[in-house]
């Protein structure tokens, strides 16, 4: 005879047995109530009900005897007095409760298989899906959707059929999962992952995917997550007519968008069209990737024709030439497949150090710069052959075509590389240069990257024309933006390292870097050695006759110049560090990348939108 005891104070709710059943293992006895909810008590084995020592609704406490039941032999172990069993019963595993089934049929319209002709239109267009993209995005099975049963806010005007059928997630997608796992490990690979659906109300930005938005984006912060946005759509929604609003433009979304800046990464990618509220978004990231049948538009056609301004197709709006050209783009790619390529690789410098790399032919630096000193060469080329092979990735490509601005790394470590272009102006920093310097210097900044200045600058861009657009305050952002760094700067003079377009390429002048060297090919001076004879020894030469006399002076003077400014010379009086072989290059680099330290806590380290 075994005793059945109360596992917690209860009532009595309901006795399922009475004396003389036999039960089974497993069989509900009886049902206990407390704080209105139900406990069940079940036979630990097989046996006789023998006596049943409370009433319905008789109160127990916890220890008391319920009932005793004669067990059929052999007889189970004594049972500790306070423990109640709550074995299930047996169950068909291929059926389903009714509960989980509702939210099965629930969550189906929102998957790419339930919507086959606006999949199949899609794919006609050559483009993917939401799902799609973010699939190949993140790792297999990581990503955790939030908010997928939220429909559009237009109850009042459509029926909830209707509302699930054609507004699955309120045209957005959003959640958190892994992007580069298996190099960086789960913890490292996590990220909020935003997708406008352009299957859905044309990717447009309604009430809830703004409450969605805005609690991902708190997240983000919360937990310091990038954050990936796909923002193809066509911006506000005027059709959500359950809110008691007037303009909606109370939203929260596009400041809690732009409070990310400078504290996480933030990468967009566009697709399609892009306009108004989408693309103001896209606006705010840290990068952008775009395909090349994007069009980017702060008001697409619709608002154009509003405002009186004329009638337009989306294609004719901010198309992807003008936009990379005039330096929105980042990163211009064919298609979304290529695009979510690049924002992996994008992500990755931000997750941490690699350790499977190889290094390029450390040798073929040394004939990267002409040795005659006026011909021009592709410091992309230095880039390449500094870096990790296959890890560059430049940056606004289309736009600032005098300063190159690439992430890369070096024995896996991630670092940030700036490189005058001798092929653009023979390297002069005009405005649009320095724009794009400056505000990659505030990237890397922001997000803890060290910076490697390659230098072969004849110094800023001068002249009437280039001062009508602003060059005084636009070039002077590279100096601002470098006193505010709290990464490591590194400099390598290449070629040519004069005057203050120099001192700009070295974080305002050369002792301010971790480390100024120069390749043997560099020469220095306060201004172009051609220009300061010119100038200097003016008088000298209007002494003497146009002619051969007066070149054999100038021709002197020059070399004399460039003897006093040779790399060597500028070494003796330590005004630069070393004069290094190019092979040594990258070990330079490496070494100074070693002598990192903690990075100081950033003040409000922003980036410029521009």
């Amino acid at each position: 005879m075994t005793e059945i005891r109360s596992p917690l104070q209860a009532q009595i709710g309901q006795w399922l047995v009475q004396p003389g059943d036999s039960v089974k293992t497993g069989d509900l006895l009886l049902l206990l109530e407390a704080m209105k909810m139900e406990h069940e008590v079940r036979a630990q084995h097989g046996g006789r009900v023998a006596e049943l020592f409370f009433g319905i609704g008789d109160l127990v406490a916890q220890g008391d005897q319920l009932l005793s039941i004669q067990w059929a032999a052999p007889a189970p172990p004594q049972l500790d007095p306070v423990v109640a069993s709550s074995m299930p019963s047996d169950q068909n595993a291929a059926s389903l409760r009714p509960d989980l089934q509702r939210v099965l049929d629930r969550h189906a319209p929102t998957l790419d298989a339930s919507r086959p002709e606006a999949l199949a239109k899609r794919h006609a267009q050559g483009q993917r899906s939401a799902r799609e993209n973010i699939a190949d995005l993140c790792d297999d099975d990581s990503f955790t959707e939030y908010g997928a049963l939220a429909l559009a806010a237009q109850r009042s005007r459509r029926s909830e059929s209707d509302l699930i059928a054609n507004t699955p997630a309120d045209g957005m997608v959003t959640g958190i999962g892994s992007i580069n796992r298996s190099l960086f490990g789960a913890e490292r690979a996590q990220a909020v992952v935003m997708a406008y659906d352009a299957t859905v109300l044309a990717g447009t930005q309604g009430m809830r995917n703004h409450q969605k938005t805005d609690r991902m984006l708190g997240i983000a912060l919360q937990q310091k997550l990038p954050v990936v946005l796909f923002a193809e759509g066509g911006g506000g929604r005027p059709g959500d007519v359950d809110m008691p609003i007037v303009a909606g433009l109370h939203v929260a979304t596009f400041a809690s968008f732009a409070r990310l800046n400078g504290e996480v990464p933030v990468l967009g990618v566009a697709a399609g069209r892009c306009f108004a509220g989408n693309a103001a978004l896209l606006g705010c990231c840290d990068v952008i990737i775009a395909t090349q049948s994007s069009n980017i538009g702060m008001g697409g056609p619709a608002m154009v024709e509003g405002g009186g301004l004329g009638v337009f197709k989306p294609e004719q709006i901010g198309p992807s030439a003008v936009q990379h050209g005039n330096g929105v783009i980042d990163i211009l790619v064919a298609d979304e497949a290529k695009a979510v390529a690049a924002a992996r690789h994008y992500l990755s410098f931000f997750q941490g150090r690699v350790h499977d790399w190889q290094a390029p032919d450390a040798l073929a630096l040394r004939d990267a710069v002409p040795e005659n000193r006026l011909r021009v060469y592709d410091t992309r080329a230095v880039m390449a052959g500094i870096v990790d092979q296959g890890t560059l990735l430049e940056l606004r490509t289309g736009f600032g075509q005098g300063i190159h601005t690439a992430l890369a790394r070096i024995e896996g470590r991630p670092l940030g590389i700036l490189a005058n272009n001798p092929l653009h102006l023979g390297g002069a920093i005009d405005a649009d240069g320095a724009d794009k310097a400056a505000r990659f210097m505030q990237l890397c900044n922001a997000h803890g990257l060290a910076l490697l200045s390659l230098v072969d600058t004849p110094g800023f861009m001068v002249g009437p024309a280039v001062e009508a657009q602003g060059q005084v305050r636009h070039v002077s952002r590279m100096f601002v933006a470098a006193a505010h760094l709290r990464v490591p700067f590194l400099s390598v003079v290449l070629r040519k390292g004069y005057g203050l377009g120099a001192m700009a390429m070295t974080a305002g002048g050369f002792h301010a870097p971790l480390f100024t060297v120069a390749w043997p090919s560099a020469e220095f001076g306060a201004m172009g050695l051609e220009g300061a004879v010119r100038l200097g020894y003016r008088k000298e030469l209007e002494a003497l006759a146009e002619g051969p006399e007066r070149e054999a002076l100038y021709a002197q003077l020059v070399a004399q110049q460039y003897q006093n400014g040779s790399a060597i010379n500028m070494a003796t009086t330590l005004e630069i560090d070393a004069v290094i072989d190019p092979a040594q290059t990258r070990a330079w680099v490496l070494q100074g990348l070693l002598a990192q330290r903690a990075l100081p806590a950033p003040r409000r380290l922003a980036i410029d939108a521009w």
